[in-house]
Parts: C-alpha cells; sequence; structure tokens
C-alpha cells in the first residue's frame, strides 16, 4: 500500500498572500493546453530553491525521470507541467524532501510545499517524506478520497488498542472494514479511486497471510495485468515476489538455473516455465518471466552476464509492448554507470556562469565527485583531494559537482576553499549532472579514462584508499635489464 499521505491546512494572514487565493481559484479548471498543471507555494525556507517534477519510467523497476522543473522564486511561487493521458502518482521533490500527489489529466493543480522537519538528518542525504497540501479540493477530489481512506485506516488500528491481533482477528477487522468502505464510498464514482480501494484492500489480505488461491481468485485470475496502475503493481509485485526462483527450486523448474546460467537461452526458459501448470495466461507467463530475470540479474545465484544476454532476447523477441517497454528500462538500468561502460555525459555550471560539459575534459583520467555543504562526510573527503591533485595533477584531471541549493553556498564555499583549485561545478536548474549519475545522497564518486569511460563505478573515495589505485596505475615501469628482452 502506499505510505500515508495527508494534507496540512495552511491559512495565510497576509495581504501578499492573497494573490495564493486568487490563484487557486482556477483548481480543477479543465487546461487542454497543458494537460497537468501544478501551480505551487514552498514554504519560505525553500526560496531560492529548484523544485523537481518526478515520474516512474514504470512499475517494475521503478526507474525515475525527471519530467519539468522551477525555480522556487522570491514570493515562494512555483509551476510544474506534466503530459500524462492516465492517471497517477507523482513525485515532487526540493532537495532530498519527497512529497507526493496523484494527477489526473486535463486539471490544473494548487500545492503547498511544507518545510523540512528540524529533526531530519542532514547527513545521511536521504530522501525524507512530506506532506503535501492540495488547495481547492472537495471531499470527491482523488486526493482527497486517498486521504480520507488513509484516515479510516488508521483509525481502525487506533479503536483496537495495543492488544496482539491474530491473521483471523486481522482479517475479520479487515472484512468488516471493507463493508464499511462500499457503504461509505458508494456514490463515488472516480474510477481510479475504486481501483485503488481494491488494490489497497489487496495489499492487506496478502500481508494476513491470506493464501495464494484466494488471492489469486480475487485479484489476478481472468483480469487484465494494470502495468501503469501504481496500487496495482504494488499488490502483484509483493504477491509474485520470487515466484520463479521458487520455482527453479522446485523438481519440475530444476533446469531453470541451467537455462540461464549454462545456456542463457531464452526459449529454453519459456521452455521450463511451461510445466508450472498453475500458470494458465501466456501473457502472465511471459511477465513473470520478465520480473524473474531483474530478479535474477540482482541474485548471486545468477551469472549477471547470462541473465542480461537473456534479457536482451527478451527485449528481441517479446510480442507485447509493454513487457519490451519494461525489459528495455531494464537493459538500460544495468548498463548504466557499469565498469567498462561509457561515462555518461552532463552539463554544469562553472563559477564564472558558463556551462560546461564533461566531455570537455576527455583525453585525460577524471577523478569525478559530488559533494554538499550539508554533508560534513563529503567535504573532508574534498580536504583529502587536496593532496591527491597535488600528486596527480598532470595525469588526472579532477571535478567537483556541489550539489547545493543556493548558488551563493556554491560561491561561498569556493571563497573559503581557496586551497581546493581543481574544476568545481554548480549543479544548477539547467545541470543534469546529478541524474545522469544517479546520485541519491550528497555524495559519490567516480573514476574515468581518457576514452571517457567507466574505469571504477562507484569509484573508492579518498579515504578509502582511492590513491593506491592511482599509484599503481601511474607507477613507473622498470626498464628490463635482462639482455635479449626488451
Amino acid at each position: 500500500m502506499l505510505g500515508k499521505y495527508y494534507v496540512t491546512n495552511v491559512i495565510f494572514g497576509t495581504i501578499q498572500d492573497m494573490r495564493l487565493t486568487i490563484l487557486f481559484i482556477l483548481i480543477a479548471f479543465i487546461c487542454q493546453a497543458q494537460n497537468i498543471t501544478i501551480k505551487g507555494k514552498a514554504h519560505a525556507s525553500h526560496i531560492g530553491k529548484e523544485v523537481i517534477l518526478n515520474d516512474f519510467t514504470d512499475y517494475v523497476t521503478y526507474q525515475i525521470t525527471k519530467e519539468s522543473s522551477d525555480t522556487i522564486d522570491k514570493d515562494g511561487y512555483f509551476e510544474l507541467r506534466l503530459e500524462s493521458k492516465i492517471t497517477k502518482p507523482i513525485l515532487i521533490s526540493i532537495n532530498n524532501l519527497l512529497g507526493k500527489l496523484y494527477v489526473q489529466p486535463n486539471f490544473t493543480y494548487g500545492i503547498y510545499f511544507p518545510e523540512e522537519d528540524s529533526t531530519a538528518n542532514h547527513q545521511t542525504g536521504t530522501e525524507t517524506t512530506v506532506d503535501i497540501s492540495v488547495y481547492g479540493k472537495d471531499s470527491t477530489e482523488l486526493n482527497a478520497l486517498i486521504i480520507d481512506f488513509n484516515k479510516q485506516y488508521n483509525n481502525l488500528f487506533i479503536n483496537a488498542g495495543p492488544q496482539y491481533l491474530s491473521p483471523a482477528k486481522l482479517n475479520n477487522m479487515l472484512d468488516t472494514f471493507l463493508i464499511s468502505c462500499k457503504k461509505r464510498y458508494a456514490l463515488i464514482n472516480n474510477s481510479y479511486f475504486k481501483n485503488y480501494l481494491e488494490y489497497s484492500f489487496a495489499n492487506f489480505f496478502s500481508n494476513t497471510s491470506r493464501g495464494r488461491t484466494f488471492l489469486n481468485k480475487q485479484f489476478i485470475d481472468g483480469k487484465p495485468i494494470q502495468y501503469a496502475n501504481y496500487e496495482y503493481m504494488q499488490f502483484f509485485n509483493a504477491h509474485f515476489k520470487g515466484y520463479l526462483k521458487a520455482f527453479a527450486s522446485t523438481k519440475n523448474g530444476g533446469n531453470i538455473y541451467n537455462s540461464i546460467n549454462a545456456f542463457a537461452d531464452y526459449k529454453d526458459l519459456q521452455n521450463q516455465f511451461k510445466t508450472d501448470k498453475s500458470i494458465s495466461s501466456d501473457v502472465l507467463r511471459e511477465f513473470l518471466i520478465l520480473k524473474g530475470l531483474i530478479e535474477f540479474y540482482y541474485s548471486p545465484d545468477f551469472d549477471k552476464h547470462q541473465v542480461q544476454s537473456v534479457l536482451e532476447q527478451f527485449y528481441r523477441e517479446t510480442t507485447i509492448p509493454d513487457h519490451k517497454s519494461i525489459a528495455f528500462n531494464m537493459l538500460q538500468t544495468i548498463n548504466q554507470l557499469q565498469p567498462g561502460a561509457p561515462a555518461p555525459d552532463f552539463t554544469a555550471m562553472d563559477k564564472s556562469g558558463k556551462m560546461v560539459l564533461l566531455s570537455d575534459f576527455k583525453g585525460k583520467y577524471i577523478y569525478l565527485n559530488f559533494f554538499s555543504n550539508e554533508s560534513e562526510s563529503s567535504q573532508k573527503e574534498m580536504q583529502k583531494i587536496i593532496d591527491l591533485k597535488k600528486k596527480f595533477n598532470d595525469k588526472i584531471t579532477f571535478i567537483s559537482i556541489c550539489l547545493d541549493d543556493s548558488i551563493k553556498t556554491y560561491k561561498s564555499y569556493l571563497k573559503s576553499n581557496l586551497k581546493q583549485d581543481w574544476i568545481i561545478l554548480y549543479q544548477n536548474k539547467n545541470s543534469t549532472a546529478k541524474q545522469t549519475y544517479n546520485i541519491k545522497t550528497l555524495s559519490g564518486y567516480f573514476f574515468i579514462n581518457p576514452q571517457m569511460q567507466l574505469a571504477q563505478s562507484p569509484a573508492m573515495k579518498p579515504s578509502e584508499g582511492i590513491e593506491y589505485k592511482f599509484n599503481a596505475l601511474f607507477r613507473p615501469r622498470k626498464k628490463n635489464t635482462i639482455i635479449g628482452i626488451r
């Protein structure tokens, strides 16, 4: 089930914020030109920062794509846009803060992005969930309905008290809760919300040990696979997690390991899985093979190169568009940032305001790192690079990317750290470095060869001994003194 999602009512008392009231009169207005528009205001602590609208490529790999961004103006306002033909959840982030919002085609939304919790851990750089407020909604708007449902679900356990709840007791409570929800939302005609309810309960029942036969009959058998529905896929992924690997451990599926590790043969894998008579749908069977291959890639029981080979065969041979798209996303993911793969190019801003490309420095080894003023550990690593740069400056180009939200902080850092005299760039609104190198925290390290290939990905930090790698790479070769051997 989705994480709990709540709305905080915000009351604005200043004349300036009358603009916000006028702005959100347009909420729920059908906007044919922009498809989906999000007009927002952020807490004053976010002024000048970049706000990003992210979307999922699919609900199997869960890769994130940046769809839109804006810089929050001096009054806290921003605007984001998205083109979509379906209703779905999107992610809105400011730095490491992340909020979820459900959007449907041809709507304009008004939102409020809150301040960061002062107790948040700034050192780890991990993402922190915040609650986005939606303005202009009524009780039948999708986000309001989801909030109301989650509130009813929370109350279910609050009213139960601290007593131990056996699986049988939990199932009885959920059955009663399901009946009450059908009554509560009987007049709601929102098809996405109805689906949300159904597969929220599917997840509930899955977590309370309802049998696989019951879950299959109730939520899987005879129903189309909803590849583009978040709640359905949350249930589907949990329900079939490890399914192909479990089958490979049975008497009938024992040859699946050979199909992959020994032969890397997709056709053979298909034939082996056909012996599972519990799967009657060819489409479902193929999808389970795809999901299994994605899981196998990260399993120590399977050879990564063999799994990738089978995935490539799958991609070429499948005739189901959704399967082909997911297989492509997976192949793109495992090929990206692997040692030996091309180092992805990106743009970032230098201290003069000029946008530069990583590829501008091709022809020399590059030690690339990401850092932030909010991360004490990454700043300590920056200090260690000073000595590395002195020793290897003629052989390695050192490039650092500042991930701070404020350009003032970036420039202040440069003035305060004059000994760090290598190339230090800034991740501004138009920069693509952070996204390209999939940086999720406030630091990251990569070593790139002169041909713009990833020699180490991720690379060792200075404190982890990257200097030993450099020494081994650039150690002068001794001339051979044995006669007759060059």
